[in-house]
């Protein structure tokens, strides 16, 4: 929690911290910030003392929403941090020491503040760290109450959006040789499906920052591939649908997959989707308060590999078979966030009271048309409880509306 950010600053010996950008679709900036239309700020906060926020003058009431002391300058600040760094860090006391520096910045501009910084102040120390161990993201492992109901309220805004896009699949016409067909009998595409995936985010305050998977056939095993736009969407195929959206502007995320097959499914792929639902099954069942994060990778692996496919945990070099993935990571302002649950992961990503996480485990093979992945975030509440932020069936085939099977291409429902 921010509350935190000062201990942490500490424990890196960092006397201030610099951050960059503009305050939408930059975590570190709109973490300390709370969002808004500020662009191309610099945010300077030492350590014990509250953050100030440097702005164009333009913007300077739209700063000030964030709360903070925001100081307007004429020129914007990072033309100040470039042709007069006292201006901002003379007036704050920061002119030795370690400065840590965050957000987003042109490569070029960001050479340019260092070889600035380093000209005027000798003795400053500017140093960036790891990305997926900076004293951000360990600020941001564990959520306020209100961090966690603008999560809830994405995994509200998110379910109802995967199920208008099911009544949308369901209610389709289907052709002949099972291809779904969309207005004027025109073939439904991958294409297709996400823009209305995306128009129904948008109506409802929600945008995809990072994209949207919806992979069919071979693509559903292959667990990044967002899908072929030209794919068409036809009955009996695996569908990975991984939708992970956030509020408008760069806020929190929410994160969610399920595995459908329109209408009916081969044998094969309903025996993979019952392996992955008990995995599932049995790491929810099984979550312990402060556990580290990776014991339930080893579960998945060990689980998986018992079942006759090759888990990462337990296999040498890049799989393109079977589990392999890790098993969840933390989510907020990032999609991905600590904890981190690889069985690499150091010892102190825990579940720990605070943390938001997801649960996905997936089998894939890419060669057979075939991949499933479920996926639900979790909120580790104060009483130690494990709490799934959004409710949403499990179902693997869905029934369609205008079709009845006849039994071609795979076992009838």
């Amino acid at each position: 929690m921010k509350s935190d950010l000062d201990n942490l600053m500490r424990s890196r010996d960092l006397q201030a911290i610099l951050v960059f950008g503009n305050a939408d679709h930059n975590p570190p900036m709109h973490y300390l910030t709370g969002g808004g239309h500020i662009n191309h700020a610099v945010l300077l906060k030492k350590v014990g003392q509250a953050p100030v926020l440097y702005c164009n003058a333009m913007e300077r009431e739209e700063a000030a929403k964030s709360g903070l002391e925001v100081v307007p300058l004429t020129s914007g600040p990072v033309d100040m941090l470039l042709k007069n760094p006292k201006e901002i860090l003379e007036g704050a006391g920061v002119e030795r020491g370690r400065v840590g520096i965050y957000g987003t910045l042109d490569a070029g501009n960001l050479i340019r503040i260092l070889s600035s910084l380093r000209a005027a102040y000798p003795d400053l120390e500017v140093v960036g760290e790891p990305n997926e161990d900076s004293i951000m993201l360990r600020a941001m492992e564990t959520k306020d109450s209100d961090e966690i109901e603008r999560i809830r309220n994405m995994g509200q805004i998110t379910t109802e959006v995967v199920g208008l896009v099911s009544q949308y699949l369901r209610a389709c016409d289907v052709r002949e040789d099972g291809v779904l067909l969309e207005g004027e009998g025109r073939p439904l595409t991958v294409r297709a499906v996400k823009q209305r995936i995306a128009l129904w985010l948008a109506e409802r305050g929600a945008e995809q920052a990072e994209g949207c998977i919806f992979a069919v056939g071979r693509d559903a095993g292959l667990p990044h591939s967002a899908g072929t736009p030209d794919d068409v969407v036809r009955l009996g195929q695996t569908i990975v649908f991984d939708i992970f959206p956030c509020e408008a502007g760069g806020g929190y995320f929410f994160d969610f997959t399920r595995t459908w097959s329109l209408g009916y499914a081969s044998p094969e792929a309903q025996a993979l989707h019952a392996e992955v639902r008990q995995a599932y099954d049995k790491v929810i069942g099984n979550l312990d308060l402060n556990a580290t994060f990776k014991e339930y990778q080893r579960l998945v692996c060990d689980e998986f590999h018992r079942a006759g496919h090759a888990p990462i945990m337990h296999d040498e070099g890049v799989l393109e078979n079977g589990y392999v993935h890790s098993l969840g990571h933390g989510v907020g302002l990032n999609i991905h966030e600590r904890p981190w649950s690889r069985h690499t992961a150091t010892d102190d990503n825990v579940l720990r009271a605070g943390v938001v996480v997801t649960i996905e485990p997936g089998l894939y093979y890419p060669e057979k048309d075939m991949g499933v992945r479920l996926e639900d975030t979790f909120w580790v509440r104060p009483d130690g409880k494990f709490e799934r932020l959004a409710e949403y069936s499990y179902d693997f085939v869905l029934t369609m509306d205008k079709w009845r099977p006849d039994g071609r291409g795979g076992d009838p429902v």
